[in-house]
């Protein structure tokens, strides 16, 4: 319950303290006196915009403070959550608005943004105003409404799990299939890979060990030759071992008598040791080397293929390597990937039988609720003067979305025995300021919030249907706290607690003043709004005659 709202220095409220009782709270005043401030301000510690030209003039801020007590488990709960104190079931909310446009926010003392002073608003206070009259016009909200009339959102809340796991399945899905046809254009060149490489069974630097046995093997057959020709040079007719050995044979005989031609010989002597040594050595050589015809073209043919690759693939034969692990690796993810789209796929499916078993029920749940809602909402008009007033809900199946297959709109029939139609094209602005009562009425007792707060609810009514007003607010007020500005003395008689906003000059200053009326200044007011100003005795007997007559009720 909202208790106590402590205002200072907002437009021309200098200082207010307004406090507030359970039932039903009335604020009256002239027009102009400043009853939107004072919902302004209760805006603004709900988290909602506003501007530095609500900051008073001359003044650096503006500052709300609300205070709310006897809090219900389910905001407790939500404090818990988000760890603020709330002990003695009561909370404070301030918002200081600077002239320089900045605004700060507090829940008991606590830094706290706009966007958590409007989570725990909502729970606390429900304002409607003029403009939430639109909300019957946008058929969009009306699901919404009936919702909230049904009250219980198991069937809602199991649909919603269900179809956002549908809509992750069906995301992902989509996503996979997307990349399917980029990885059908990859699994081509992987599988060329596959192809090009996976036969060949390479290893590492096998391209040179290769280069360095093709490169001998091209050259064996010179080889031989070579060493064939230097062993004929060695040993054949006129070689190199036969001069040798004529030319020791020349100097042997002279020997003993010059000491140096002896060594010299013996030197002739080695050399041709050494030479038929070396020929030996040769010939030796030239039978080792083969010659593998069929050897070298294998080696000719592999290497011509890896080293294309290595062209084809700008590699080296470990990179070659390397590329085609790297291809089956690749090639296995893609396998799984296929897989996914078939699980997934499946998934989907399933999900979708659950989703739309789930939005049948809910849709099942509605239809009911409709019928109860269209029957109470006429009860409720039929009181409010609309008698012959008639809403239906058209309610039909459309496509899956987040809240169900429903479609709903809520139609008016003005007078009895017309085909219902759409608000829109119906109701007038009374009418929908009472047919919005009348909603609000049946949802009073569906929901945990606390406050309810009707700014003007009696617009473009009068007479006896501004007293039905009055009669449905006191009812209201007897499970929800209600706070109501008007300007009607119907409605102004109901009240349980009345408080009158008035302006006037201070020094040379406008102020407005927010004052609680006992029975003689409520009289006055009644009779200030049923008769204008300075009313006569007659009319202040008629007020005080209203007054007690509302409260006997």
């Amino acid at each position: 319950m909202l208790k106590e709202i402590y205002i200072r220095n907002l437009a021309v409220i200098r200082e207010a303290v307004i406090p507030l009782t359970p039932g039903l709270n009335i604020f009256t005043g002239e027009t102009g006196a400043g009853k939107s401030i004072l919902i302004n301000g209760i805006n603004a510690v709900l988290g909602q915009r506003c501007t530095k030209d609500i900051v008073r003039s001359g003044c650096d801020k503006a500052e709300i403070t609300a205070l709310f007590t006897e809090l219900s488990p389910e905001i407790c709960a939500k404090l818990d959550e988000l760890d603020i104190d709330h002990d003695g079931g009561e909370i404070t909310v301030t918002r200081e608005i600077s002239a320089d446009g900045g605004s700060t926010s507090r829940i008991n003392r606590r830094t706290a943004s706009a966007s958590l002073l409007k989570e725990i608003g909502s729970l606390l206070i429900n304002i409607h105003g003029q403009h939430d009259n639109q909300i019957l016009l946008d058929s969009e909200r009306h699901l919404e409404i009936l919702d909230s009339f049904a009250g219980d959102d198991s069937f809602l809340t199991s649909y919603r799990e269900a179809f956002r796991k549908l809509q992750h399945t069906a995301r992902r899905l989509g996503e996979l299939k997307k990349q399917e046809q980029s990885r059908i254009e990859r699994s081509r060149y992987l599988k060329e890979i596959l192809e090009d490489i996976g036969g060949l069974d390479l290893r590492e630097d096998e391209d040179d060990t290769l280069e360095r046995e093709y490169s001998a093997a091209k050259n064996a057959e010179r080889t031989i030759i070579a060493a064939k020709n230097a062993v004929q040079a060695i040993t054949g007719e006129d070689a190199a071992n036969d001069m040798i050995v004529s030319a020791e044979q020349e100097i042997s005989a002279y020997t003993e008598d010059i000491p140096e031609l002896a060594q010299l010989c013996e030197r002739l002597s080695a050399a041709e040791i050494e030479l038929a040594d070396i020929a030996s050595g040769l010939e030796e050589l030239a039978d080792r080397v083969e010659l593998d015809g069929q050897r070298l073209e294998y080696l000719t043919e592999r290497l011509n293929t890896i080293n294309k690759l290595k062209r084809k693939y700008t590699e080296d034969c470990a990179g070659l390597a390397k590329l085609y692990e790297e291809a089956c690796g690749e090639l296995a993810n893609h396998e799984s990937s296929r897989g996914e789209i078939e699980e997934l796929a499946a998934e989907r499916e399933q999900l979708l039988h659950i989703v739309t078993e789930r939005a049948k029920a809910l849709y099942d749940y509605r239809e009911a609720a409709a019928e109860r809602f269209a029957e109470r909402v006429t009860a409720e008009l039929e009181f409010l003067n609309m008698s012959g007033v008639i809403i239906a809900v058209r309610h039909e199946k459309g496509k899956l979305t987040v809240n169900g297959m429903d479609t709903v709109e809520f139609l008016i029939s003005a007078n009895r025995g017309e085909e219902p139609k759409p608000i829109s094209k119906i109701a007038s602005g009374g009418e929908l300021s009472r047919i919005m009562l009348a909603l609000k009425s049946v949802i009073a007792d569906k929901d945990s919030i606390p406050t309810m707060i009707f700014d003007e609810i009696d617009t473009g009514v009068s007479g006896k249907a501004a007293q039905k007003i009055g009669i449905k607010l006191r009812e209201i007020g007897k499970v929800r706290q209600v706070i109501c500005v008007t300007h009607l003395s119907q409605i102004a008689v109901m009240a349980d607690h009345h408080l009158m906003i008035e302006k006037g000059i201070v020094g040379d200053r406008t102020e407005t003043h927010v004052t609680e009326l006992d029975m003689d200044g409520r009289v006055a007011e009644i009779a200030r709004i049923m008769g204008g100003e300075a009313p006569s005795e007659l009319m202040l007997e008629n007020a005080r005659a209203e007054i007690e007559r509302a409260m006997e009720s």
